[in-house]
């Protein structure tokens, strides 16, 4: 399953938020809102980044909120929460605007996902300023979309 299958139109675009767990907390109902997790498994995705630190600010400005398959995903999805103003982890990536959250029922069913999502970090900086700067989750599907578009056909340095 590709990156924007996986997404199905789950965006939210924030100007600000009050933390980096409301931030995570978004990310994971939009999530748990299409049953792809359960309601506990959001809040698993906080304590995690709470008991092993900021390690899911992968990138600067990126962050991928997660929890293990085992805490309640039921079936692979992504959710992107676009935070304008940044939101700060505590990690030498911030600040963060773009939470992509990902859950999956198992350790293998990510894996197309998880090549998109490096084809696109590999250009981290084009990526969140394009994302920042939308103003409707049709206008970042539509980003998204041109940018993986561009990775896939090697020309994202054009």
């Amino acid at each position: 399953m590709g990156f924007l299958e996986a997404l199905n139109g789950r965006i939210r675009i924030l100007k600000r938020t009050g933390s980096w767990q409301e931030a995570v907390r978004i990310s994971g109902e939009l999530l748990a809102a299409d049953g792809l997790v359960v309601p506990s498994y959001v809040e698993r995705m906080i304590r995690t980044c709470e008991e092993l630190g900021p390690y899911i600010a992968i990138a600067p400005g990126v962050a991928i909120p997660h929890a293990r398959p085992e805490d309640g995903a039921h079936a692979f999805g992504l959710s992107l929460v676009i935070v304008q103003e940044g939101v700060h982890f505590g990690s030498h990536n911030d600040p963060v605007y773009l939470l992509i959250a990902f859950a999956t029922p198992d350790r293998s069913a990510h894996i197309e996902f998880l090549r998109q999502l490096a084809e696109l970090l590999a250009h981290a900086d084009e990526l969140v300023q394009a994302l920042r700067q939308c103003e409707s989750a049709d206008q970042a599907h539509g980003h998204l979309k041109t940018l993986l578009e561009r990775t896939a056909a090697g020309r994202l340095s054009e």
